[in-house]
């Protein structure tokens, strides 16, 4: 494992190497343990997406292992003025001992880690969210034991995601039920690889989703950069929120995951949310040590 860039190219062994030591990371820290990994090395974040998560986790996760976080907003970059992404690759690569990026295309994080010389992890683009899924994965197993032949729900829109979260989710022994509406499916690079699981169904019903769920995960109706499009989604989207219609369909123990931000009141209710607000709060918590596994995975000597 050179790189994080989708987990379309990680194998379920090295997924779970991560998580198996992402839960040693949390328990050191749990347990004031010192863990300076990356003394001395350098992360450079790149970001081209507003953050909350993504930046305070990386940053904290890297003082944490030792290392030091340089934010580097991409307006204020060479990038952000037309300079070719693999001149910035090459240039980086001499400066940095890894570099994250949270961008809109999955081509820019490819061709990092294409022309470059160093680890690239995808922090988000619009085809997938690695990151995030990884602490999602880390969640469930801390609450469920296990990972293996869990069922899955995802209702809403068919975006990165839903992209990783069926990746994900499949290579680790589940079961994925995806309800999209008609136009808002995933993208069909992650539909060709989930043709060979028998466990995974694609439908438009958010009730199919919902039956006999052990986790149900939903996310915001109108991502980053889909602002113009937020009152044509909420048409679109009627009926795609986890209520407590939803949950009387799933098993009674159903967790309820959600990356963040939430709009109550449209892909998921106030109560649900705060009903479930300990499985999602800990994701959250969790993205900081999944994160530094996979710092320290790419980044170690």
């Amino acid at each position: 494992m050179k790189h994080l860039l989708k987990l379309l190219d990680l194998s379920s062994d090295e997924i779970t190497e991560i998580l198996n030591l992402a839960d040693q990371l949390k328990y050191e820290l749990k347990h004031g343990i010192e863990h300076h990994h990356l003394k001395g090395k350098t992360l450079g974040m790149i970001f081209s997406k507003a953050s909350t998560r993504t930046r305070v986790s990386f940053e904290t996760g890297m003082y944490q292992l030792g290392g030091y976080p340089m934010y580097l907003s991409a307006n204020d970059m060479q990038i952000g003025r037309g300079e070719p992404i693999q001149d910035t690759a090459r240039v980086l690569s001499r400066y940095l001992d890894g570099i994250m990026i949270r961008t809109f295309e999955q081509s820019q994080v490819e061709d990092l880690a294409k022309f470059g010389c160093i680890p690239i992890i995808n922090a988000l683009t619009d085809f997938a969210h690695p990151c995030q899924v990884l602490a999602d994965l880390m969640t469930i197993r801390e609450f469920k034991g296990s990972l293996e032949g869990l069922q899955v729900g995802y209702i809403g829109d068919g975006n990165n995601m839903a992209n990783s979260i069926i990746v994900g989710c499949l290579k680790m022994g589940m079961a994925v039920t995806a309800a999209c509406p008609q136009g808002y499916h995933p993208d069909p690079q992650v539909l060709e690889f989930a043709k060979d699981y028998p466990n995974f169904h694609l439908t438009g019903d958010p009730k199919d989703a919902a039956k006999n769920a052990d986790v149900l995960f939903t996310d915001v109706w109108a991502s980053m950069g889909q602002e113009s499009e937020a009152e044509a989604r909420k048409v679109a989207f009627a009926g795609y929120q986890i209520n407590e219609e939803l949950l009387a369909l799933a098993k009674p123990d159903v967790m309820i995951q959600h990356c963040l931000p939430a709009h109550r009141g449209e892909e998921i209710t106030e109560k649900v949310f705060e009903d479930h607000a300990d499985e999602i709060f800990e994701e959250a918590e969790n993205r900081l040590h999944a994160q530094k596994a996979v710092l320290v995975t790419l980044m170690k000597s």
